[in-house]
Order: C-alpha cells, then sequence, then structure tokens
C-alpha cells in the first residue's frame, strides 16, 4: 500500500456539521477500498490565493491516507460530483519519504567517512 496526502477545499458557506458528514464520508470509502486513514486534519477557514467559482475563502481539509490507486481514483470521483468541494489535490508522499531516507543515509555514510569512530576528548584546563 501507498501513503498519499489529500486535500481538498470546502465552500465556506457549508456548516460545520456538514464538514464532519463529508470527511465522514470519505474515511468511510476509504475503509471500505480496504485502505487506512492515518490522520484528518481541519486545517479551517482560509483566504484562496485567487478566486474560485466566485468564492474568495474555503475550508481547508486534509486527509493522510494509506491505500491503493483504485481506492484514489474513487475518492477522486467522489470529490469531482460533490458539489461543496471547490478544488482537491492528491500527492503521493512515500516516493518523497523515501527520497528523504536515501539522503539522511547518505549523509550519514558521509559523516562516518570524515570521523571514522574517533571522538576528539575534552581536555582539561591547565591550572
Amino acid at each position: 500500500m501507498r501513503s498519499y496526502e489529500l486535500m481538498f477545499i470546502v465552500v465556506p458557506t457549508v456548516t460545520d456539521e456538514e464538514i464532519d458528514k463529508l470527511v465522514a464520508q470519505m474515511e468511510g470509502a476509504v475503509s471500505s477500498a480496504g485502505g487506512e486513514v492515518l490522520s484528518a486534519d481541519r486545517l479551517g477557514k482560509r483566504k484562496l490565493a485567487y478566486r474560485i467559482a466566485r468564492f474568495e475563502e474555503g475550508f481547508y481539509i486534509l486527509l493522510n491516507i494509506r491505500g491503493t490507486g483504485e481506492m484514489i481514483k474513487e475518492l477522486e470521483r467522489r470529490l469531482k460530483v460533490t458539489d461543496s468541494v471547490i478544488r482537491f489535490v492528491t500527492v503521493r508522499v512515500d516516493e518523497v519519504l523515501k527520497r528523504v531516507e536515501k539522503a539522511k543515509a547518505a549523509r550519514l555514510k558521509k559523516a562516518r567517512k570524515r570521523s571514522p569512530g574517533t571522538q576528539p576528548e575534552a581536555t582539561a584546563p591547565a591550572i
């Protein structure tokens, strides 16, 4: 299974109950497809960078999920047909995490080459 971040923006005119219902629907779709919701963050109402469909603000919601590509297709399909969702974006983050781990391992290896086990000892000041 791969890790994804799914962020979507909901119109600012919806109530908190409707947002909770939408998030619950997305979480239910993930779990029914055999995926796992790692976290669901409601980032709150924020000003948009540019106007989208007459709206200048929107509620941002970020889901960190683990699942398959087919599950992501189904989530994106559901978001497309939901009228209260203005925009959404899905990013696969497992590749980024692999790249970060590889760079971290290379830095550690380079650091070990520079100092092969000898630590500089602290000397006491002469009195």
